[in-house]
């Protein structure tokens, strides 16, 4: 196992796909053999946004989207005959990045968490903790995200604080074990595509 606490002040920013807004980009991963960092090398990213109005989603071709809002209330994403309906916060929805999506703000702006992927190259998953608990983690890569204020977790018998906005990077070869102790916090989960994942 290894672990790294990413500091909040660390993080970089990088413009939506589409120009209509910027990313505070937290964790992501390229193919190795790609001459640049881009949209056409991305494997994966985890990623915070604003949204302050209504508007259009990038298009991203092969990718498959996971998200969720974790500041604010009444997001709405509107696709041709699809609603995704993240209202309430901390609600997961998951999305092609096919798909001409339109958003509606019905409660104001919001903050939301976006885990992206490369359809076929990795599986993903994207969860609120808010309950004291344990869980199993499959071996990947597991992003801890203190949305909300600091947050207290515990892997495999060692005790982690994340700082509020910080996010604790896990990197796993085989199955572990994290109790979740306190706080609010994002969950995102990226493994190999077809490896078997944990019931």
């Amino acid at each position: 196992m290894k672990t790294t606490l990413l500091k909040s002040e660390n993080y970089t920013r990088s413009p939506w796909k589409n120009g209509g807004g910027i990313f505070t980009d937290i964790a992501d991963a390229h193919r190795t053999d790609a001459p640049r960092k881009d949209w056409d090398s991305l494997l994966w990213r985890f990623a915070a946004t604003p949204i302050v109005a209504p508007g259009a989603f990038s298009h991203m071709p092969g990718i498959d989207r996971l998200q969720m809002v974790v500041s604010g209330r009444g997001l709405v994403l509107k696709a041709s005959g699809q609603e995704f309906d993240e209202r309430e916060p901390f609600t997961t929805v998951r999305f092609s990045g096919e798909l001409e999506i339109m958003t509606e703000l019905e409660a104001g702006p919001v903050e939301v968490v976006n885990l992206m992927a490369r359809r076929g190259a990795v599986e993903i998953e994207l969860e609120a903790l808010r309950e004291p608990g344990d869980r199993r983690l499959a071996a990947g890569t597991h992003l801890v995200y203190a949305a909300c204020g600091d947050c207290r977790i515990r892997l495999d018998g060692e005790d982690f604080v994340v700082a509020d906005g910080g996010t604790l990077r896990v990197e796993l070869t085989e199955t572990s074990k994290l109790t979740f102790i306190s706080g609010l916090a994002v969950l995102g989960s990226i493994r190999t595509a077809g490896r078997r994942q944990l019931a």
